[in-house]
């Protein structure tokens, strides 16, 4: 059986769940997500909580199905309860980044500006060198963060690029100068 399939996800106060069909509706004070559900996975709220099963436990394809979408829910929950955020910084000399409208103005030492659109349902806040997304859905925030990581990443010889805040880059050694008086 899956371990974390089993196991039955908490509903807070101030969230509803909604099962349609083969739908997962979550409505929270931060927004509202919905999850398409597999065919072999069904969804049970009862007594405050979300409880996952398959159709068949003994099958592996289904253990893994129910362990994932178990995850899948419970990320939905509390997204629309607490929310989340990813942190990127920005290191070099001339390297900014500002919120311009819906679009994220980004100058990473190329010979134009990167524009970078903003989707619907997150936000983007720039504060010095530190670029921060939020939004409800865990999968489009982290998607977010590596497509403006992909931009311009931290190069191993000065560091400079777009890193996660609190990632640690290898810094190669540059060239060895030979000793002086060496023909």
């Amino acid at each position: 059986m899956s371990r974390i399939g089993k196991l039955p996800v908490r509903i807070p106060a101030g969230v509803t769940v909604d099962v349609n069909d083969r739908t997962c509706v979550v409505k929270g004070p931060k927004g509202e997500l919905s999850l398409a559900l597999h065919e072999r996975i069904n969804l049970h709220v009862q007594d405050g909580a979300v409880a996952v099963s398959v159709a068949n436990p003994d099958e592996k394809r289904d253990r893994a199905l129910w362990g994932l979408f178990r995850v899948l829910v419970a990320n939905c929950i509390e997204g629309v309860e607490k929310g989340f955020q990813k942190q990127l910084e920005i290191r070099g000399v001339g390297y900014r980044a500002t919120v311009e409208g819906q679009q994220l103005l980004l100058n990473l030492g190329y010979s134009h500006p990167v524009y970078f659109p903003i989707p619907a349902g997150t936000s983007i806040t720039v504060e010095k060198n530190v670029i921060t997304i939020s939004g409800v859905d865990k999968q489009l925030v982290g998607e977010l963060a590596a497509k403006i990581r992909k931009l311009r990443p931290p190069e191993p010889y000065k560091g400079k690029g777009i890193r996660y805040v609190g990632e640690h880059v290898r810094q190669k050694a540059g060239k060895v100068v030979k000793a002086a008086g060496v023909k």
